[in-house]
């Protein structure tokens, strides 16, 4: 059974550096990423529908996340895969940084602090995925990627607790706690 790709593969219009995608987001934190409009009244977070407007590529993420978190191969087939890819990574690593006592506000903390940390660029040595993605050109195209990255981070770091702690007990998500051992692609940022 094949592992399941992004639905904005069709999208063509999207800006790519490399050969990582910077699809638009539903965003509050500042970045390059195009913003998308938020989402209507009434509609959670939890729940937004996939042929929504405001429906963006770290929705799809949250959603296959523990799917395809259970694969060791991925078939790439375009630069949104490739986001997904980096976003599911971003996943583990956060899901490894909450602990089962963990307050909501504590799990905030430590996620943005996570989010805002140096990370490696694709092309850089300490990158772990360098033979699936091409490096930046120039500089200008690295700190746009670097300040996308940065958003995306931040973004599916809030998003994520808002999940954790969905159920109001003020704990974690034991389902979603019970994934931060597994390795997609046998891979971590």
């Amino acid at each position: 059974m094949p592992a399941y790709h992004s639905s904005f593969l069709r999208d063509t219009d999207t800006r790519v550096i490399g050969n990582f995608g910077l699809p638009p987001l539903r965003t509050k934190t500042r970045g390059p990423a195009y913003t998308l409009p938020p989402l209507p009244a009434g509609v959670s977070e939890l729940d937004v529908d996939a042929d929504s407007e405001s429906y963006d590529i770290l929705d799809e993420t949250l959603m296959l996340f523990r799917a395809n978190t259970l694969f060791r191969n991925f078939e790439i087939k375009g630069p949104a895969d490739r986001v997904l890819i980096y976003g599911i990574l971003w996943i583990s690593d956060c899901l490894a940084r909450v602990k089962p006592a963990m307050s909501q506000r504590d799990a905030e903390k430590a996620l943005n602090t996570a989010a805002l940390d140096h990370f490696a660029l694709p092309g850089d040595p300490a990158f772990p995925l360098n033979a699936l993605y091409q490096p930046p050109r120039d500089r200008s195209e690295a700190d746009t990627l670097r300040q996308y990255i940065s958003q995306l981070r931040q973004e599916l770091a809030m998003r994520l607790v808002a999940r954790l702690y969905a159920d109001g007990t003020g704990k974690p998500s034991k389902w979603w706690l019970s994934f931060s051992k597994r390795r997609f692609m046998g891979k971590s940022l």
